[in-house]
């Protein structure tokens, strides 16, 4: 493998399946390595607490303060990041982040390739929200910004993929992956 990991950036709207995706990627793939985000944002009842690093508003924001972050973006009153990954040698790296993460990691990386996660239909997205246990007001506003969540993604994004079954979705990306490794190997 080349000495330089490949990037894998996964987007899309919140509830799209982004986290499940990275994670079924993880454990089919001894390849991969996922960084795991920091935000500020309440656990939710859903989540055992390895999705990220949990910490308080001061925290994070030293973290900021420090540079420690390859990307961060505010949303929902939350912040979200991505520290600067320590990249564990022979592995690619997954990215499981919003939009504008995804912009600020290609400004770092301009070989990341850039995966855009898109639910089947809005109502299918609505009852993956609301099945993570967010409220009403939480799940309102996530749908308020998928219209463009989606839009700005297909103008980033590399690749679309939809998220209609897990197993075909993982498939296909595992099918990007190998045909990035590929091109990769062929131009050493």
């Amino acid at each position: 493998m080349s000495a330089e990991p490949l990037f894998i950036v996964l987007i899309g709207p919140g509830g799209v399946g982004k986290g499940t995706i990275a994670r079924e990627l993880i454990s089919r793939d001894s390849r991969l390595w996922l960084s795991r985000s920091w935000t500020t944002r309440e656990r939710r009842p859903s989540e055992d607490g390895s999705e990220y690093y949990f910490v308080d508003r001061d925290t994070f924001e030293e973290g900021i303060a420090e540079g420690k972050f390859l990307e961060w973006a505010e949303f929902n009153s939350n912040l979200y990041g991505t520290p600067h990954p320590p990249v564990p040698s022979e592995k690619d790296v997954v990215l499981e982040i919003e939009i504008h993460g995804a912009i600020q990691v290609a400004e770092h990386y301009p070989d990341a390739t850039i995966i855009q996660i898109q639910p089947p239909d809005v109502e299918t997205l609505t009852e993956r929200l609301r099945g993570r246990g967010d409220s009403e007001t939480h799940v309102a506003q996530r749908l308020s910004t998928t219209p463009w969540e989606t839009e700005k993604g297909r103008e980033i994004a590399h690749y679309q993929v939809t998220n209609d079954d897990l197993e075909r979705a993982t498939l296909e990306i595992i099918s990007i992956l190998e045909e990035l490794r590929s091109t990769r190997n062929a131009a050493k």
